[in-house]
């Protein structure tokens, strides 16, 4: 093969890596939906709406989801000082997942005046696919602790999913018939979800920037074997 084709070849292979960083991407859509929450409360049963969006990235094995909530929810009759409530809730799993995972946070940071809606800090969990494929996130039932007290609420007007992402399953982490996933325990952080009417921002990143890698890899390749293939021809022209 002469010096031109081969740099040519070489050339098309690292062109054909940088495409696969577009080509090969995973896909989320996200969408704030509105939530009609009825919540049983131990002075009796509340109401309230609140939009919430849920987000997610890879993380390692498995996806980090975070949940929202844009409006604060339910009320107490006293002051919940600071650290004394807990949140937690469930998020419905649908297409190639399964079941329903569940999301973590921290205590409230401030303390919440009486009868003031309760603001959700951000709930986040790992979710680990079973499947490849798509796999909806619908917000669930939203558990309050605080004080003693127990306070859930759940949604009665049936919203739709808040994230359809497209998942890979690990090697080896179920049956390929098999759909579902799971969430982490207590001790799951603040997701860093959007503010405002914004929609969160979702992707797998991680995905991306080591196909990039690979890409950069394949070029770097590229450019050593072409400098190779020019000394060797100077060597060549040299001894003639």
């Amino acid at each position: 093969m002469s010096y031109r084709k081969r740099t040519a070849a070489l050339a098309s292979v690292a062109a054909l890596a940088g495409s696969a960083v577009l080509v090969d991407a995973p896909t989320a859509r996200a969408e704030v939906v509105e939530v009609n929450y009825a919540c049983k409360t131990p002075i009796g049963d509340k109401s309230a709406v609140s939009p919430i969006d849920i987000k997610g990235v890879r993380s390692g094995s498995g996806y980090k989801i975070t949940m929202s909530w844009q409006k604060g929810v339910s009320s107490s009759p006293v002051e919940l000082g600071k650290g004394a409530m807990n949140p937690s809730a469930t998020i419905e799993l649908g297409g190639a997942g399964s079941g329903t995972m569940t999301v973590t946070g921290p205590a409230n940071q401030e303390a919440i005046p009486a009868d003031t809606p309760i603001k959700i800090s951000d709930l986040s969990g790992t979710y680990t696919p079973k499947k490849t494929g798509e796999v909806t996130f619908t917000p669930g039932v939203l558990t309050i602790e605080a004080l003693g007290t127990t306070t859930t609420c759940t949604p009665r007007n049936e919203p739709g999913p808040a994230l359809t992402l497209d998942v890979t399953a690990a090697a080896g982490t179920g049956d390929a018939g098999q759909g579902g996933g799971s969430g982490d325990g207590p001790g799951g952080g603040p997701g860093g979800g959007s503010a405002g009417g914004e929609l969160p921002q979702t992707g797998p990143e991680d995905s991306a920037i080591a196909l990039g890698t690979l890409g950069g890899t394949v070029l770097l390749a590229g450019a050593a074997g072409t400098l190779w293939l020019t000394r060797r021809s100077r060597a060549a022209r040299a001894q003639s």
